[in-house]
């Protein structure tokens, strides 16, 4: 039966050849489309995870990282006071503007923590000591801003809100959604530098819990103390930034759509040849009916097919998607394709190959044993 299953893939391969480029073509498609959107959630929620807070306390209907609402940078004291807590500071992160050497003007997303030793703050630095960013105007930017910011040197000197500071060291892994580029500084002069909007004020709350202390139970009993705020732990603050993107712009529904075309190219391509190929070997499928097969074993040859043709196409489709992938690797989009991403993919695939040759079941089974013996 396997043999039969295989002969008829390869009696003719212009057929053979469009439909597993069809099958290819759809893998392609939904692994770029999946890679890209896990890319973007991956860069939306990576500031969090990589921070190291336990906990992170925001104003009251917070829903990203990106888009901070400002509060009383006090309720930073009541914080500590809470059992539990090991420590807590103050956090900002707001957008701001540099002057680049050739004049432009160019949106930079500045982090400003207190205490920023105590964090290792900035969380991974590929030049230059996180210390001095204590001592004053210095700052510090992500390798990964050149793109938008252009090659930087260390002891350089760039203008932020009218204010001059130095460069003193490269960071690497903090990125924003909004392919905004990351500025490190000490709060002091982050704060100053919108002394109106900003003074006395934080974007959030960062806490380090003592060892064995229990997220669940000290979050509790921060909101208890501060019932206009919202306390998540980091993974609830990331699960949140990353249902916000999905769930409350366009995002979410715009890849939703693009992977239900390329399913549906797949099924309709691998349904139609499938179906014609049913159609031209029905003698066959006759004669061994007449021989004593049932039509589920007729079924399984045609499932068969539908495995060949998913498995070579998904070979196919995710070669292109590393090809892909390799060629934008550098121009600031990232495609993730993980093993469990991949898994699922060709689960999918092979479930609407399989789907898609259900379609000829019916045939099949109509398929007159009796024919075989007519001209």
């Amino acid at each position: 039966m396997i043999d039969l299953a295989f002969k008829n893939l390869i009696h003719d391969k212009i057929r053979f050849l469009i439909t597993v480029s069809g099958v290819a073509f759809s893998v392609l498609l939904v692994t770029v489309q999946a890679s890209i959107l896990a890319g973007l959630m991956n860069d939306a929620v990576i500031n969090i995870r990589r921070f190291g807070a336990d906990l992170w306390i925001t104003s009251r209907h917070s829903e990203s990282i990106d888009f901070p609402h400002f509060f009383s940078g006090a309720q930073v004291l009541r914080v500590r006071s809470v059992p539990g807590v090991a420590r807590a500071d103050n956090l900002l992160v707001y957008v701001a503007q540099m002057v680049l050497p050739s004049g432009a003007m160019e949106g930079v997303m500045i982090y400003a923590l207190e205490n920023p030793r105590e964090w290792n703050f900035p969380w991974e630095t590929v030049r230059g000591y996180r210390g001095d960013l204590e001592r004053g105007d210095f700052i510090m930017i992500d390798e990964s801003s050149t793109r938008r910011l252009g090659n930087f040197g260390l002891g350089e000197y760039r203008e932020v809100e009218g204010r001059r500071f130095q460069i003193i060291g490269t960071t690497r892994d903090a990125r924003s959604f909004i392919d905004v580029p990351i500025v490190f500084m000490n709060y002091g002069p982050a704060e100053s530098l919108m002394p109106l909007a900003l003074s006395g004020t934080t974007a959030y709350v960062v806490v380090k819990l003592l060892p064995g202390a229990d997220p669940q139970s000290v979050a509790r009993k921060i909101r208890r103390l501060l019932p206009y705020n919202d306390v998540y732990t980091a993974e609830e603050w990331a699960k949140r930034t990353r249902d916000y993107w999905l769930m409350k712009t366009a995002l979410g529904l715009d890849f939703a759509v693009t992977v239900f075309l390329g399913c549906l190219v797949g099924v309709v391509v691998v349904a139609q040849t499938l179906y014609t190929s049913t159609m031209e070997h029905s003698r066959e499928y006759g004669t061994l009916k007449s021989i004593g097969c049932s039509n589920r074993d007729i079924y399984a040859i045609l499932v068969r097919q539908a495995t060949i043709d998913a498995a070579v196409g998904f070979v196919i489709g995710i070669a292109l998607a590393a090809v892909f992938g390799w060629v934008v690797k550098g121009r600031g989009l990232a495609l993730e394709m993980t093993p469990a991403l991949l898994g699922c993919i060709y689960l999918g695939t092979l479930g609407l190959c399989v789907g898609a040759a259900m379609l000829s079941f019916r045939k099949v089974s109509s398929i007159d044993p009796a024919l075989v013996f007519r001209n």
